[in-house]
């Protein structure tokens, strides 16, 4: 164990935390199942089960986002709002895989950066809510909590929060990253062959031409590379994807923390990174307390809210010893509120010193809901909050070192404007989403230029 590790296993040696120490604090955005006794013979069952990832493949992601937080790598976070079981089929898994790798090409090709890829899948089956129950024409019954709880049909049987569903949501993310990895084993990553990731419906996108010479200059590039060296350029065949999903659901994150041979300390194996969401991170509360004690990188959602005082706090609890990788700050304000709210947060962790890598979740801060009852988000708030995080960053002194998306691959009218001037007659054509809206995939490429062209305006030179 090297001397870093050492300081790093003593200062969170806290004989206080265990797996289940959460247990003992104010608990929020949990289910109340009806059967003790079925929810116990689920976790016990859960228990059992094989990890979903593996600590050295968590470690890894930490060293990646170290170097994020360095500015030697960008984040891309993207994926479903929440995952459905319903959904877990190879189309729709392919097609959100060529939508990160199709992003992540932009943005190295951009940002001349390595990308971490990190998925919003194989795990996001949980959703916070608003209340605990929903009442339609007089008749109440509990929220809708995700696939991993419940189930979206308005009826008692339906909504009843199930344990055997979190039997059900491991099994659907081991499926889904064992079709990820089969996928990207198999070459489907191969920057050789960028066709692999093209989706039929897009062939119309007023960006597709300008995506294609993209890759063709990539591929030039390529091949003028492997002529002069007379083989393959390595490393192009393959990329490395990493799982994320919002730990709400802490009895099922509890029953996949795992201690592992060679290594000090506990584990998440049910994901590589997890995050904590704004609802959940009051610094005593029982979401804050179990992800002190996990090994994994972690994120929290910080919101309009919260304070500079309440950051340093959570921060000081999540990231006692300033450990490179460890925590990420996912900033989402929205639009109206990010220049007020941001800077104080930036400059009070500067001020102090912290190492974080700051993102921005330019999606969360702003959901409406239009005349016609649809929730929607506007490509226009999107692009400004995105635009406006950069400046922000730079004007502070500190780095934007990634973006967290809800996007599909998935031919989608959910989020209006974008390429194709969506608009609020567009919604209904094509809204498949049971949460949130999500970007589709003529949105998210527009992101990533976005990104890059924001990059490059920020670092010309001032005349």
């Amino acid at each position: 164990m090297s001397g870093s590790d050492r300081n790093l296993q003593s200062v969170n040696a806290d004989p206080d935390w265990s797996p289940a120490s959460w247990r003992l604090r104010p608990s929020r955005q949990l289910p109340t199942y009806p059967d003790a006794q079925a929810l116990q013979d689920a976790l016990s069952e859960l228990h059992a089960l094989p990890p979903l990832v593996t600590s050295w493949e968590i470690l890894a992601l930490k060293q990646r986002l170290a170097e994020a937080q360095d500015g030697r790598r960008f984040l891309l976070q993207g994926g479903d709002c929440a995952e459905n079981f319903g959904e877990c089929s190879s189309a729709v898994i392919s097609n959100r895989l060529k939508v990160m790798l199709q992003m992540s090409l932009v943005l190295v090709h951009g940002l001349r950066l390595p990308v971490v890829r990190v998925g919003r899948f194989a795990g996001q089956y949980a959703k916070p809510r608003s209340a605990d129950t929903e009442t339609i024409d007089g008749i109440t019954l509990p929220s809708y909590r995700g696939d991993i709880v419940n189930a979206p049909e308005f009826t008692a049987q339906a909504r009843a929060p199930d344990p055997r569903r979190m039997i059900k949501a491991h099994a659907r993310s081991a499926m889904t990253m064992n079709f990820v990895r089969a996928l990207i084993d198999g070459g489907f990553a191969d920057l050789h062959h960028p066709e692999y990731w093209d989706l039929g419906w897009v062939g119309h996108s007023p960006l597709a031409d300008e995506y294609r010479r993209m890759v063709a200059g990539i591929g030039d590039a390529v091949r003028f590379m492997e002529t002069l060296s007379g083989s393959e350029v390595h490393n192009l065949n393959r990329v490395d994807f990493y799982t994320s999903h919002e730990a709400l659901l802490l009895p099922y994150e509890q029953a996949q923390t795992r201690q592992v041979p060679r290594q000090w300390g506990w584990f998440n194996l049910s994901t590589h990174f997890p995050w904590v969401g704004m609802r959940t991170a009051a610094p005593d509360g029982a979401h804050v307390e179990y992800f002190r004690g996990i090994r994994n990188p972690i994120a929290v959602k910080v919101g309009p809210s919260v304070t500079p005082e309440q950051l340093l706090r959570l921060v000081d609890v999540l990231n006692p010893a300033d450990e490179p990788g460890r925590l990420t700050l996912v900033h989402r304000m929205g639009v109206t509120q990010v220049a007020a709210r941001l800077p104080p947060l930036l400059d009070a962790l500067r001020r102090d010193g912290r190492r974080v890598l700051w993102i921005c979740d330019p999606m969360h801060g702003n959901t409406e809901t239009t005349a016609n009852g649809y929730k929607t988000r506007r490509f226009g708030n999107i692009r400004s909050e995105l635009e406006q995080a950069f400046e922000l960053h730079a004007a502070a002194g500190t780095r934007l070192g990634g973006v967290h998306l809800e996007l599909t691959g998935e031919d989608v009218t959910e989020c209006t404007g974008g390429a194709r001037d969506l608009t609020d007659a567009d919604l209904a054509r094509a809204y498949r989403s049971t949460v949130d809206p999500r970007l589709n995939y003529e949105q998210a490429l527009e992101v990533a230029m976005l990104v890059v062209r924001k990059q490059a305006q920020l670092a010309a030179p001032r005349r």
